[in-house]
């Protein structure tokens, strides 16, 4: 009897061996490339990078996750979460009421406001008031488009898919200044002096946001797997090392 018992665990081992242990599927993460220093592609190794990504996988180890990372145009982040196509977006996108329709939002991570770029051989440091009647740029699909819109002063709001379109523009004199996000801008112009634009001195940004990341109304689990994993990174520090290594 004993040695049947025996045998009939040593075939139950045998199957269990021989069972396929299916992975779990990694978490498919949306960024842009077009906001250095929370997201973009690394040069040399062609690798998506910044802090937004750094998060993202640190993330992931924490919970027991793989991530990949489809890089998508900033406008198209929130479609392609709702839609299934990404399960989470880690960009520089504040949490704000409106997208709050159609996502979740984790806790906050990072905030920060807009600043205001002209030419670099222009010395003048607009108020909004003196841009009256002017054509200014802003990024598609960002907060700052929206309210510049709403305050109906100038004679075009020019909406670009890049804050680097809207740097050339604004370096070629073809708008007189340009929006985005300030510690976008303040990184790409330290690393590259000769960009041809600067910031406005004193310039007091329309509005501040809270950089959180997104995941679709339908998806709670990782939702709270992605609060948890934040907090213990902000009780740790690593959080704050991770904004850190970008200058943010």
């Amino acid at each position: 009897m004993k040695l049947k018992l025996i045998a009939a665990c040593a075939a139950a081992l045998v199957m269990a061996a021989a069972t396929p242990v299916f992975a779990q599927d990694p978490i498919k993460v949306g960024i842009t490339t077009t906001g250095v220093p929370f997201t973009f592609v690394d040069t040399a190794t062609q690798k998506p990078t910044g802090a937004m990504v750094d998060l993202a996988s640190a993330i992931a180890a924490d919970t027991g996750d793989s991530a990949t990372f489809e890089i998508t145009a900033f406008s198209a982040l929130i479609p392609a979460l709702t839609t299934g196509k990404i399960d989470l977006i880690s960009a520089g996108m504040f949490a704000t009421e409106e997208r709050r329709q159609v996502v979740e939002f984790s806790t906050p991570v990072y905030t920060y406001g807009d600043a205001m770029f002209v030419a670099a051989a222009n010395p003048e440091n607009y108020t909004i008031e003196e841009l009256n009647g002017e054509t200014v740029g802003a990024q598609i699909g960002t907060t700052f488009a929206d309210t510049l819109q709403k305050l109906g002063t100038f004679s075009e709001v020019k909406l670009y898919d890049s804050i680097a379109d809207i740097m050339r523009d604004v370096k070629l004199g073809r708008i007189k200044a340009g929006f985005g996000d300030q510690p976008i801008i303040a990184y790409q112009i330290s690393q590259n002096p000769d960009l041809g634009i600067r910031l406005v001195d004193g310039y007091k940004p329309l509005k501040q946001g809270e950089v959180s990341l997104a995941v679709a109304k339908d998806n709670p689990q990782l939702l709270e797997k992605v609060n948890a994993s934040i907090a213990k990174l902000k009780e740790s520090g690593e959080l704050a090392k991770i904004f850190a290594k970008y200058g943010l």
